[in-house]
């Protein structure tokens, strides 16, 4: 059976630590290679393949696809780089820096996907089936919230210039899930924003999201104790998500409908998004969040920007 042999580009935390491991487990997907400007942090990550340099992974013609969780501000030109060489690329969110810079991505003839992994886990699969079945009745309300504790400045995560900041980290991720679950895209966004003085990020980002048939509200923060929860409010029940965002890859995860507990297997959800992605190269179907997506959840992220800077 043929497998998608993937590369990696860079040796950021969440991809040494999370999305190898996870993917080297996949049915449809093998890790080959990884790429850094440090070739010894390369090596050592003991793969197959490894290169000092981003170019020479993606030159290399034994490459099929390219993940790559590099800060934000390199996600579209390194996707560019990649989709140009012919390689189908899973790009880590945001997809971009904005709306604008991400629609660069549109129209080649290669996969181009955001990972969204929590969008493909069981826990959120089951979710979006019982709301379209109606157990809930209609869906009126989706309630988010995720924040953690971070004020290192010298973590990417707090530059601005690099798209630092809660919403663009966190917030997109109640974003995403709303849009999944209402089926269409808000009519209008509000925001309020509080920045830290120094980095210049926001860190403290609330927002609301009408749709049609009814509203997203949800905070964000990167200075805030580390937390997280999802609940769907419906006209004739609701459902909450236990661990909605960090799903544990070693244990069951549970919503609760109307309080009562349903409990779902044990699953890697990287595992998941890496042979969903590859079966979609392979069969040439759909991948779980297409470029298309990815484009009109920046263009969300920007409208909460816009509105709380009125």
């Amino acid at each position: 059976m043929r497998k998608i042999r993937w590369g990696v580009l860079g040796v950021a935390k969440i991809a040494v630590t999370k999305v190898i491991p996870a993917m080297q487990r996949c049915e449809w997907a093998q890790i080959v290679a990884i790429a850094s400007r440090d070739l010894q942090k390369a090596r050592a990550t003991g793969l197959a393949k490894s290169y000092g340099s981003y170019e020479e992974l993606i030159d290399d013609p034994e490459i099929d696809a390219v993940y790559i969780p590099l800060p934000n501000h390199l996600h579209v030109p390194w996707s560019l780089r990649a989709a140009r060489a012919g390689k189908h690329v899973l790009c880590e969110k945001p997809i971009g820096l904005s709306a604008a810079e991400a629609r660069q991505l549109l129209g080649f003839p290669v996969k181009i996907g955001e990972a969204f992994m929590a969008r493909t886990h069981p826990q959120w699969v089951r979710v979006a089936e019982l709301v379209r079945s109606g157990r809930i009745g209609e869906l009126r309300v989706v309630n988010g919230f995720f924040s953690y504790d971070n004020r290192d400045p010298q973590n990417v995560r707090n530059v601005a210039e690099w798209g630092g900041g809660a919403l663009m980290d966190i917030g997109c991720y109640p974003v995403t899930l709303a849009r999944m679950l209402f089926g269409e895209e808000p009519r209008r966004a509000v925001g309020s924003i509080e920045r830290d003085p120094q980095f210049k990020t926001d860190r403290l980002t609330s927002a609301i999201l009408e749709f049609s048939t009814g509203r997203c509200v949800f905070t964000c923060s990167t200075q805030l104790t580390p937390y997280q929860k999802m609940q769907m409010f419906g006209t004739r029940g609701m459902i909450e998500v236990e661990i909605p965002f960090n799903a544990p890859p070693d244990r069951p995860t549970r919503i609760f409908v109307d309080g009562i507990a349903e409990e779902l297997p044990v699953c890697d959800q990287y595992t998941l998004q890496g042979d969903l992605f590859s079966r979609a190269i392979l069969e040439d179907g759909a991948v779980p969040v297409p470029i298309e997506d990815a484009v009109k959840n920046m263009e969300v992220i920007e409208a909460i920007f816009a509105a709380a800077a009125c």
